[in-house]
């Protein structure tokens, strides 16, 4: 997800930077400290454990919270989470504007169940109305946690550093064999295919990831085609987890 930027100093501090602070020992009051913050740390993760615990073979939707409702791929996200929807995909984003509303309002259109993942911000990111169970996190990690635990398939529209964020965790875990099976949709040919080159000649070229690693994504500009990759990777999921698919 991409993150909109105040162009003003922050007026408050969220819990992500207050646990990344380093605060004098002195000035430490109980309830501030990192121990205390490992519990509240630990009831976030309860919620959205408890939230979600329903939730099976959904597909998360990234890119950019600025993504204007008159962008074309702003309609391509709708198109593409309805159909999905229709699949029996529920769809989770951010939970707010620009391609995360866009991809709500297309799991509301397919009759799907649309979920938002919302973080707090310095400045004011509120859910869209396409929501329909929503969560709020404080810390970015146990939000992304919660993404890849409940997702089977990752769709990544243009976006800016929260999208390319969310695209390299995903990638490194299937690199290293912590998930399987999930496909990796870099929606946007345009907009996606400078990384990819760069990675292929440049990052794959000096030997810093392996040339099968390129395969790790696939770019289209086909909502048709997204959906097709995602439901071919749930049958085969299928195949190798049969209870799982008994619980769906």
């Amino acid at each position: 997800m991409s993150q909109r930027s105040s162009g003003s100093p922050h007026t408050s501090i969220t819990e992500d930077e207050q646990l990344l602070a380093q605060v004098p020992r002195e000035r430490r009051a109980f309830v501030k400290t990192d121990s205390w913050r490992v519990l509240r740390i630990m009831g976030e993760f309860v919620e959205g454990f408890d939230t979600l615990s329903d939730v099976y073979n959904a597909v998360t939707v990234f890119g950019s919270a600025r993504t204007r409702s008159d962008d074309p791929y702003y309609e391509k996200a709708v198109e593409t989470a309805r159909m999905l929807a229709k699949e029996g995909f529920p769809i989770i984003t951010g939970g707010g504007p620009g391609i995360m509303e866009a991809s709500n309002r297309g799991a509301q259109e397919g009759n799907g169940l649309s979920i938002g993942c919302n973080i707090e911000l310095p400045f004011e990111q509120g859910l869209n109305p396409y929501v329909e169970r929503a969560i709020n996190f404080r810390y970015f990690f146990v939000r992304k946690t919660m993404f890849v635990k409940y997702s089977t398939a990752f769709v990544v529209f243009p976006g800016g550093y929260g999208t390319m964020d969310e695209l390299f965790e995903a990638l490194t875990l299937i690199q290293t064999g912590k998930v399987k099976d999930f496909p990796v949709i870099l929606f946007g040919e345009a907009y996606w295919r400078g990384l990819a080159d760069w990675l292929r000649d440049r990052v794959a070229g000096e030997g810093k990831i392996a040339t099968t690693d390129l395969t790790l994504f696939t770019i289209t500009d086909s909502p048709r085609e997204a959906v097709t990759i995602i439901r071919k990777a749930r049958e085969q999921r299928s195949k190798a987890y049969p209870l799982e698919a008994e619980r769906d």
